[in-house]
């Protein structure tokens, strides 16, 4: 099994030690070191591999936020805080996942598999290709071409530079942006309802102002900067 190096950086030493101690319960990671300053965290990031970084956001002289700005070259960040007004802003440094405090075993379990699927998808660095046709695309993994039906894609979710195509059957990943995807022809049906998600319209059951309910049941968020895109639905 393949290891994860992880720093933890939270100032308040009561939930940084029940975050270690959660992390620790999931042995794809390796905690490479804990600290109550995010200089601290920097300066070891300089020195060692890092492949997560699960980060508090308000914390004396270096923020969360400040210390992810200056490590965006490491893949993953997960924040874990009590101030989720800081979501939004957050997910403008490529963030995997947003954990409002108390952390949660059971949440904290969703974002072990996100981080799972995110780190396979930059593994293999699976790409899409369109071809032959105006409802199907392609996915090309290895050797292999799976042929997707484009009416069968439920929602496009984005992971950083990637995207799970996702339909009732199966969950696809391909190599590309979520901005760039739906700028495709084949994919410029879909409707951008957030940062991490475009759906199409045929799927959708319910609108409201903060979600949408898909004919699966399955509740996506609804960003504040795509509200108005809803009324396309």
């Amino acid at each position: 099994m393949k290891k994860f190096n992880c720093l933890i950086v939270d100032d308040d030493e009561v939930a940084r030690l029940k975050v270690v101690s959660i992390v620790r319960n999931f042995p794809i990671f390796n905690i490479i070191g804990n600290f109550s300053s995010a200089i601290a965290a920097f300066s070891v990031s300089e020195k060692e591999s890092i492949d997560v970084l699960f980060l508090d956001i308000d914390m004396p002289t270096l923020s969360g936020l400040e210390l992810r700005k200056k490590l965006m070259n490491i893949p993953v960040c997960v924040f874990i805080t009590s101030h989720p007004e800081h979501a939004a802003e957050s997910f403008e440094l490529e963030t995997l996942d947003f954990i409002v405090k108390p952390l949660r075993e059971e949440r904290f379990a969703q974002t072990v598999s996100r981080i799972e699927e995110f780190m396979e998808i930059k593994q293999k660095a699976v790409l899409y290709e369109t071809s032959f046709g105006d409802d199907f695309i392609y996915i090309k993994d290895g050797y292999e071409k799976v042929k997707v039906k484009l009416h069968d894609i439920l929602y496009i979710e984005a992971l950083k530079d990637y995207c799970i195509l996702v339909t009732s059957y199966k969950r696809y990943c391909v190599f590309s942006s979520i901005g760039n995807l739906i700028k495709e022809s084949h994919f410029s049906h879909f409707i951008r309802i957030h940062r991490s998600y475009a759906v199409q319209k045929q799927f959708v059951e319910k609108v409201s102002a903060n979600e949408i309910t898909l004919l699966s049941k399955t509740k996506l968020p609804v960003g504040n900067s795509f509200k108005n895109n809803t009324l396309l639905i």
